[in-house]
């Protein structure tokens, strides 16, 4: 299954390289009898940015067995590339190898002679690099398999198409939320789209225009949590490439418009055992199942440091307002589009293979890897304490005054991203999870990103951030 190579596999020997090598050639011939002369190596940074090396498809095999390079400095850099740095990482010294996960290879239907290949970070030992995000969510999904867990994730992605206009944002279509009419002004680009993404492999479920101007929404086939993220990646690189085709920009951001509804990325995450559903067929509420329960009580007691890592942009919070559909507060409930934890049970007949729980505070500005990993390290510390989960809220949390708020126990989830680095920097099982060199470099740029917009305007914040995803 890609994405899902045993990270015991840590060291890169000699007869791993050559076993690499071998496995690659097939690989370059595929893309060879495409039209393929170029290959696009990337991985995501701690701000969410794709960063990339290229290279022409006849050093593929050189590639496999030996990674390209590239400088560690870049887990440091800041949403407007200024750098910053961390007590482990961070200057001008060393270097990494950037080596091709062969079995996630993707021929781009939207940028023609061109693939597109998520990579894993080894030291020039061959070692997994100690803040290699795709490592580190490999290394969670095996330790819920040693637990006897297989997890299932996919990831929303929204979007606002459009243009720019002297750095105001220029909506690509101007029909009503959820209208047929959006997809009419875009049939072609729509249509295009899809059928780019189907044919590089992507199940897709839906697509349909959202709520604010321009903005639309993929839904695709879950998969293993490390496959999922590079299914979302994928996605996007896909939705730019087709975007521009047709002259327009796709904005990932999570504030595109302040003051308007933003782009979230909401994780939908289950969790299965020989092959049962832990969400469903329970004797709990909704049927969970008591590890199913506890798997969401860790991620609901977690919620407020995890708001670091699946909305860790000063524009998150601009999009984190109550009776937005965003899930600011920190609870859950059936089918409940404003709790932060949406228990989704599916039709009648269904859920044992449709339950899951939908995340609803996280955008697309996080690193998708990041999000998965820490999600699988807060939901297996929930069940190896038992967690249990407290009574669900009905309706809008924002509806309740502040003491029956507390009565129930829901407070607001950080509303600023100083508030939720600080949440972060308390989180002993995200820090237990990460490393001490992945947490601290992650958790300085979140620090330096706050400075760096420390005087910024909500309009600033918008403007500055509004096509780096």
């Amino acid at each position: 299954m890609p994405g899902t190579e045993s990270t015991a596999a840590v060291i890169l020997g000699a007869q791993q390289r050559a076993e690499r090598v071998s496995q690659a050639g097939p690989v370059a011939r595929r893309l060879t009898a495409a039209g393929v002369t170029m290959v696009a190596l990337f991985w995501v940074d701690n701000t969410g940015v794709a960063r990339v090396k290229t290279i022409p498809l006849g050093r593929l095999e050189r590639a496999a067995g030996w990674g390209v390079g590239m400088s560690p400095v870049f887990d440091v850099f800041l949403i407007n590339d200024d750098i910053t740095t961390s007590k482990h990482i961070g200057g001008p010294g060393g270097d990494l190898r950037l080596v091709p996960d062969l079995e996630r290879m993707a021929i781009l239907d939207g940028q023609p002679g061109w693939a597109w290949v998520p990579v894993d970070r080894y030291t020039q030992d061959g070692r997994v690099y100690v803040s290699c995000q795709r490592s580190f969510a490999r290394r969670m999904v095996d330790e819920a398999r040693a637990q006897g867990l297989e997890l299932r994730a996919s990831f929303e992605i929204e979007w606002a198409l459009g243009t720019d206009d002297n750095g105001r944002f220029v909506p690509a279509c101007t029909g009503p939320a959820y209208g047929m009419t959006r997809v009419i002004e875009l049939s072609d680009y729509s249509r295009e789209l899809v059928e780019a993404l189907e044919r590089e492999g992507v199940v897709v479920e839906q697509f349909h225009p959202e709520y604010a101007a321009g903005q639309l929404e993929i839904s695709v086939a879950t998969a293993d949590p490390v496959g999922a993220a590079d299914d979302s990646m994928l996605v996007r690189q896909t939705i730019q490439a087709v975007s521009m085709r047709h002259g327009f920009q796709a904005s990932f951001s999570p504030s595109v418009v302040p003051g308007t509804v933003g782009n979230g990325g909401h994780v939908h995450i289950s969790v299965w055992r020989d092959g049962r559903n832990l969400l469903a067929g329970g004797p709990g509420r909704h049927g969970l199942t008591p590890d199913g329960e506890a798997f969401i009580g860790g991620l609901l007691a977690e919620l407020p440091a995890l708001c670091a890592v699946g909305a860790p942009s000063v524009a998150s919070y601009l999009r984190l307002v109550p009776s937005h559909w965003a899930g600011v507060y920190q609870c859950w409930g059936r089918e409940n589009r404003e709790a932060a934890l949406r228990l989704v049970t599916g039709s009648s007949g269904e859920q044992d293979s449709r339950s899951n729980i939908e995340i609803k505070c996280f955008d697309l500005a996080a690193n998708p890897y990041l999000v998965i990993g820490s999600l699988i390290a807060a939901g297996l510390a929930g069940i190896r304490d038992g967690a249990e989960l407290p009574a669900e809220i009905e309706g809008d949390p924002a509806g309740l005054d502040d003491d029956e708020l507390a009565a129930r126990g829901i407070g607001r989830l950080p509303q600023s991203l100083p508030d939720a680095a600080d949440c972060l920097e308390r989180s002993t099982i995200l820090r237990q999870a990460m490393g001490d060199p992945m947490f601290e470099a992650f958790l300085a740029v979140r620090r330096g990103e706050v400075a760096l917009f420390a005087d910024a305007d909500p309009d600033d914040i918008a403007a500055q951030t509004r096509w780096r995803w």
